[in-house]
């Protein structure tokens, strides 16, 4: 099994970073704006809506607000095509006002690992952008 993860500082607070990570229903506003374009809740499972209209869906396994970590698991519409994704996040203090937000991913078949790692690394990106303009706006 491929295991990825990777660590990004963000300049926001951590109960703000870990405010937009727990909130599972708005990845679309709060954390991928542009590459999400719809989040929808049912019961314990998330569904995203990708532009172009393709759709993953999601098991929402945990949200501990003690240890700020959310982990979850792609049922359906994994690309590449995966037979097991487990991922999780996890927000750590970094300083006074800043942040470690660490993405870990689990995934079947390691063939895959390098283009998930890619994809990972380009989504942490992007949510640092997005967090740090929330927070200049406080």
């Amino acid at each position: 099994m491929a295991s990825i993860r990777t660590e990004t500082v963000i300049d926001s607070h951590p109960d703000q970073v870990w405010a937009a990570i727990r909130d599972v229903g708005a990845v679309h506003r709060r954390l991928l704006p542009g590459r999400v374009v719809d989040t929808r809740i049912e019961g314990e499972v998330r569904t995203l809506v990708f532009p172009g209209g393709r759709v993953v869906r999601e098991l929402i396994v945990d949200v501990d607000d003690t240890v700020r970590r959310l982990a979850y698991a792609v049922i359906e519409g994994a690309r590449p095509s995966l037979t097991h994704h487990h991922a999780s996040f996890q927000v750590f203090p970094e300083g006074a006002d800043r942040s470690r937000l660490v993405w870990t991913t689990d995934l079947l078949p390691d063939a895959f690992a390098a283009e998930v790692r890619a994809r990972v690394e380009r989504g942490a990106e992007e949510m640092r952008r997005t967090l740090e303009e929330a927070a200049a706006l406080r």
